[in-house]
């Protein structure tokens, strides 16, 4: 997938609001492959529903989304979930992890459907960001700063030309911070994709991005 085009995109809930100044909503906007993107947004205004529209789990918005000129909206459930294994990828702000697995059973779920990562290699990422040590420890048990970086590792053990990240470092000091804004940074560009980071307030202060949008 090359570029994802919205057209007048808007949350439904945001329908009867006359007063909305954004870069995204009611505008024409194109994410190109290869690009690195901030959208900076208030609490409220709409950054996680961007998320879940262009990820294909939620349809409450108006407007026009398509996927190289295609209506998202005409997509079956199979070609969503080839999408999701091939394509896209997403960091959510609420992590959706599973509490009772492990560090690396977390990991290697996602990694099994397509096994794009070795062993050896989701084994490097956790020690680079300073989790190897809880690799065999329950998930549930981390701070959340932890999980968060669990998954990060976790949304990169497939192939794709979209990452979508909501908040990825809420929780991170710098150092940590730092450290997976390089490693970002390292993977998009091995794979010519592109990223679209979520903000409140906090984000990759060592970044440049292509184009930083606010909601």
């Amino acid at each position: 997938m090359n570029c994802i085009h919205l057209r007048q995109t808007l949350p439904q809930a945001f329908a009867h609001n006359d007063t909305i100044t954004s870069d995204v909503w009611h505008k024409e906007l194109l994410f190109q492959r290869g690009q690195h993107y901030l959208i900076e947004a208030a609490s409220g205004t709409g950054k996680s529903s961007l998320c879940s529209y262009l990820y294909g789990y939620r349809d409450d918005y108006q407007g026009i989304i398509t996927f190289d000129d295609r209506n998202i909206r005409s997509l079956s459930s199979k070609e969503w979930t080839e999408l999701r294994c091939t394509s896209l990828s997403i960091l959510f702000q609420e992590l959706r992890i599973f509490p009772e697995l492990t560090v690396l059973e977390n990991i290697r779920l996602k990694n099994r459907l397509t096994g794009y990562k070795s062993k050896k290699e989701i084994l490097s990422l956790l020690d680079a960001l300073g989790i190897a040590e809880k690799a065999d420890t329950k998930a549930g048990l981390l701070s959340y700063g932890q999980q968060q970086r669990m998954a990060f590792i976790r949304c990169l053990c497939q192939p794709f030309d979209f990452l979508f990240l909501d908040e990825p470092i809420s929780h991170l000091d710098d150092g940590n911070g730092e450290c997976l804004s390089r490693i970002l940074l390292d993977e998009c560009q091995a794979r010519g994709a592109a990223f679209i980071v979520t903000s409140v307030g906090r984000h990759f202060n060592d970044m440049t991005y292509d184009q930083i949008l606010r909601l």
